[in-house]
């Protein structure tokens, strides 16, 4: 019962920032699986991407109703994140509990310290809704990028049990220039089909911890729906600082719990 109330408890926090900062959660139940319930490296992924693509659904539905998805360009990401996440369920097979959370914390820390620079390497001009028209056309060269880079989060996404968000956000801020609260709406979107993709997979291998994953799931439906009100009151400038430095610390906590 105790376990139960603390992922219950657990996840209401994580759907809030997740469904804040347009990541969905993952990069924080992993670590919190693997350190605190010592789970395999392949059923943390599982049970990860299943709470993370209810989250992500939550999250989606008050961004549409807000209306701030960006949806040509979410569809073709997407699109490319499916075949990306069938590879990375089947690579995160692979690797033994030590090297995958070094593996993970590492990732984890490249990601905090690229988005913390917080200069934007853009490859349009303009700035906000400006920006965003520049999305229409599949033939344009930004948005071949963008697919080639969703299709590496797709892997990326189920071999870390991430669901692509933590890399969606900061590729769209960082990269592409677009707002930062287009940019997690959108990203949320993307992230309902590629965590909906990934956990299919694991669902049909077994790997999925179903207790765990109902009693997160329904802390981060609720917690999204709070992450979503907060974030139209909050400036992007802070937002994108906070997942910096929390990704930083999290990084940091799974590389040295191997260092000594």
């Amino acid at each position: 019962m105790l376990t139960t109330a603390i992922l219950f408890a657990s996840g209401v926090g994580i759907g809030a920032l997740g469904t804040l900062i347009g990541a969905g959660g993952g990069w924080m139940i992993v670590p919190l699986l693997l350190l605190g319930y010592h789970f395999t490296p392949q059923h943390a992924v599982a049970t990860s991407l299943a709470v993370v693509f209810l989250n992500a659904l939550s999250g989606s539905v008050a961004y549409m109703v807000q209306g701030r998805v960006l949806y040509m360009m979410g569809l073709a990401f997407a699109a490319a994140t499916i075949p990306g996440a069938l590879l990375g369920a089947w690579l995160v097979q692979l690797f033994s509990s030590k090297w995958f959370t070094v593996l993970f914390g590492g990732f984890l820390l490249c990601v905090a310290l690229f988005l913390h620079r917080g200069q934007q390497l853009l490859f349009v001009q303009g700035r906000g809704k400006e920006v965003t028209t520049n999305f229409q056309s599949l033939r344009s060269p930004v948005m071949r990028l963008g697919i080639l880079i969703s299709f590496l989060v797709g892997i990326l996404s189920s071999l870390f049990g991430v669901g692509g968000g933590i890399i969606h956000v900061p590729f769209l801020i960082v990269v592409l220039g677009i707002p930062v609260h287009a940019a997690t709406a959108t990203s949320h979107f993307i992230l309902a089909i590629t965590s909906l993709t990934g956990s299919l997979v694991f669902l049909r291998q077994g790997q999925i911890q179903l207790a765990a994953a109902a009693s997160m799931g329904l802390g981060v439906l609720i917690g999204a729906q709070g992450g979503a009100f907060l974030s139209t009151r909050m400036r992007g400038e802070p937002i994108r600082r906070l997942l910096a430095a929390v990704l930083a610390i999290f990084a940091l906590r799974l590389i040295l719990r191997f260092a000594w």
